[in-house]
């Protein structure tokens, strides 16, 4: 604060920051090469995870897509913010912020935690009238077969060797104090909130639904991954499989994007 002045030369307080608007803080839009997008693929990470993990995506993708990346609060430049750990108000705060940007065809894409959040998001959207182009799910069972974590609440270690156990995708940074105290609080609350998800019946969508999953995955067998199947019309549905753990996804970015650039219609 600047320190003070004589009675004389007060000079006016400084104006207050406006808060960010709450799709500014929701989202991470990277546009793409042309003046108005064809499509929008709408990208939620997992558990624990950032928008970063969707960094590379924006170039592999056709020229008239843009993304935009979720940012979850309690990371990164939302860090000072409490984290969400209730399913329902984080997939509220999603549909809100994609609410002006439902102008052209949107498509959702989630990853582990984030195709549960997704799938929340699409059925909010259809209740309001606007039907995704297709939902696009990734190392996640379907919300009836998803099975949990099993990590007593409050076990750091645990839940941390669980992290450890989908794949290797960024999981040194827990060996570092610094960075595992800075990242611990995100993680304990998107397992409350992953943990604590489990609609016995979940509402079916009238939108067609693409899972991908990692071959060597374990956290979401074959069967509980194509189980999305009945939560979308017969016909709808389809699976695409590749090589690798959980996080297949990251040594596999290009042949997924290319998959899914087809699939942007």
């Amino acid at each position: 604060m600047p320190s003070p002045r004589p009675l004389t030369a007060v000079a006016p307080p400084a104006p207050r920051r406006a808060p960010a608007p709450a799709a500014d803080r929701w989202l991470r839009v990277h546009r793409g090469r042309t003046a108005r997008p064809r499509h929008r693929l709408v990208c939620l990470p997992h558990a624990g995870g950032t928008a970063q993990l969707f960094h590379g995506w924006p170039a592999r993708l056709p020229e008239d897509v843009e993304l935009l990346a979720v940012r979850y609060p309690g990371r990164q430049d939302r860090l000072a913010e409490p984290c969400v750990d209730t399913m329902a108000v984080l997939a509220d705060a999603v549909t809100a912020a994609l609410a002006h940007r439902t102008d052209v065809p949107l498509t959702l894409f989630g990853h582990s935690m984030g195709s549960a959040v997704a799938y929340e998001v699409a059925l909010r959207l259809e209740a309001r009238g606007v039907r995704p182009a297709r939902l696009l799910v990734s190392g996640r069972a379907a919300p009836h077969r998803a099975r949990p974590a099993g990590v007593r609440p409050g076990d750091d270690e645990a839940l941390i060797a669980m992290v450890r156990g989908l794949g290797d995708y960024q999981s040194e940074v827990y060996d570092i104090p610094e960075l595992r105290d800075l990242l611990l609080p995100a993680l304990r609350a998107d397992y409350r909130l992953i943990e604590a998800y489990r609609p016995d019946r979940p509402l079916p969508l009238r939108t067609p639904i693409t899972a991908y999953t990692g071959r060597d995955d374990s956290s979401c067998p074959l069967q509980d991954v194509r189980a999305w199947a009945d939560l979308t019309e017969p016909g709808r549905f389809d699976l695409r499989a590749f090589p690798g753990d959980h996080f297949y996804l990251v040594p596999h970015e290009a042949e997924l994007l290319a998959d899914i650039g087809e699939r942007l219609v």
